[in-house]
């Protein structure tokens, strides 16, 4: 028996931080919404006590620092099912990417064990067990356009779609390190995106309204430290973008369309600036 899940790249439409909590960590106020970029997910029981992860990516773990594996011990010490696991993941998302994709395959998997060794567990049980393993996680598991708040653990969907848009993203050849950025990070030197108007834009589903509020508190710094993730943004609004944004802590870049046309034209673009370029629409 074998079942397969799909794994939705996520994107931030807004993102901003609001201050240091005692812990360390940054608290934030985030809109997430997921696209039709998507890795592939195989799973088939196994009679052994053990995961077994085989991807074509040569870029990723296969061991215990995969939030595959992490995903599978979590659920095994919570609903002591017998058997194993073999997983293939057909990877599509960019590697750290700011795009989700490692919190996307673990939400996959949590639905494919559910589902896998009928495990009928709840989508809040779900959510409670993924928080230690990555804070993208409990959106991933939601999957629909979200208030994200906290860590990432605080998920409230607004049971809307985005308006009607065409999306270009956009990834440069570098890697960024989120707790890097987060470490680094000077709070009175933020931009404080208006997460409120944003939010009021996508549930009246007005398409100007919402590209004039997307924003990102971590572009500035992100920016700073690898000038080509502005550049990209920049040619991305030349080329005729309506508006522009950073997702997560980048490098990826999401440009808004209303067209396809627009939205191809813009990639086309890009294409010879960058090798990582991909047109897509939002999931409802």
């Amino acid at each position: 028996m074998e079942i397969i899940e799909k794994a939705p790249a996520k994107i931030n439409l807004g993102l901003n931080v609001l201050h240091k909590r005692p812990d360390g960590y940054h608290e934030l106020d985030m809109i997430m919404a997921s696209v039709d970029l998507s890795d592939r997910l195989f799973f088939t029981p196994l009679k052994e006590d053990k995961i077994i992860i085989d991807t074509d990516s040569g870029f990723l773990p296969v061991d215990r620092k995969n939030n595959i594996y992490q995903t599978f011990e979590a659920m095994k010490q919570a609903y002591h099912f017998s058997g194993g696991l073999h997983v293939y993941l057909k990877k599509n998302i960019p590697v750290a990417a700011g795009l989700g994709g490692g919190s996307s395959d673990a939400a996959a998997t949590f639905r494919g064990i559910n589902r896998l060794f009928q495990l009928e567990a709840k989508l809040e049980d779900l959510i409670q067990l993924s928080i230690p393993i990555g804070t993208d996680i409990p959106y991933c598991l939601v999957g629909k356009p979200s208030r994200v708040r906290g860590l990432g653990e605080q998920v409230t969907p607004l049971h809307t779609k985005l308006p009607p848009s065409w999306l270009v993203l956009v990834k440069p050849n570098i890697s960024v390190s989120t707790p890097r950025v987060f470490s680094k990070l000077e709070l009175s030197d933020l931009y404080h995106p208006n997460i409120n108007a944003l939010e009021a834009a996508l549930l009246s589903r007005d398409y100007h309204e919402m590209t004039k509020y997307l924003g990102n508190s971590l572009e500035q710094h992100t920016f700073e430290r690898f000038p080509i993730v502005k550049q990209i943004k920049e040619k991305m609004l030349d080329f005729g973008a309506d508006a522009a944004v950073m997702s997560g802590s980048g490098p990826t870049l999401v440009a808004f369309c209303q067209t396809k046309s627009k939205a191809d034209h813009i990639a086309n673009s890009l294409k010879g600036f960058c090798q990582e370029v991909y047109v897509v629409r939002p999931l409802s």
